[in-house]
């Protein structure tokens, strides 16, 4: 089982890592919507390696027969592998390719708010929000769990849904 997770968790933190790496080096100019758009279409396309993996288990390893159980937990442990690969990619890009992240993401929520039409009093208290936030995203066990967190929502459904569709019960011996 450990194998298993390993493999296909390395494989779908890869698939992430590798697509963060991309947009770092040539998206940095296409916005925060259309790269969260790409971001989390990524992690949909690296979360197939959940099915795969549960489904190599289930037939090379487990017999054939896996229950809803036991596929979630080997999916859920494949997705913590995956969004550790995750993790640790946005904090080494966040110390090199993105330090001034915070500014430009600070700025463009600002800038969307304006745009929406805020009053000056939430205007300001957007910004103030913003400065908040920058300042606990210098902390790197913040950055670490809010980094973490992305990916998890998407890890989970994904999760679901793979141990739904390949639970597969041992025929009753009569």
């Amino acid at each position: 089982m450990k194998k298993t997770i390993l493999t296909f968790g390395l494989i779908s933190g890869g698939i992430m890592a590798t697509m963060m790496v991309i947009t770092g080096l040539i998206g940095k100019n296409m916005g925060f919507d259309k790269a969260e758009i790409l971001g989390y279409s990524t992690m949909v396309l690296a979360g197939i390696m959940i099915f795969v993996g549960v489904k190599s288990y289930r037939d090379n390893t487990n017999g054939g027969f896996i229950t809803f159980g036991k596929a979630f937990k080997i999916s859920m442990l494949i997705v913590v592998v995956s969004s550790m690969i995750y993790v640790a990619t946005w904090m080494i890009l966040f110390n090199t390719i993105f330090k001034d992240f915070m500014e430009q993401y600070g700025a463009a929520m600002v800038e969307k708010a304006k745009a929406s039409g805020l009053g000056a009093e939430q205007l300001a208290a957007k910004k103030e929000e913003m400065l908040k936030f920058k300042e606990m995203y210098k902390n790197p066990f913040f950055r670490a769990a809010i980094t973490f967190m992305e990916p998890l929502p998407v890890g989970v459904i994904m999760s679901l849904i793979a141990s739904f569709v390949l639970k597969k019960k041992q025929p009753s011996v009569v």
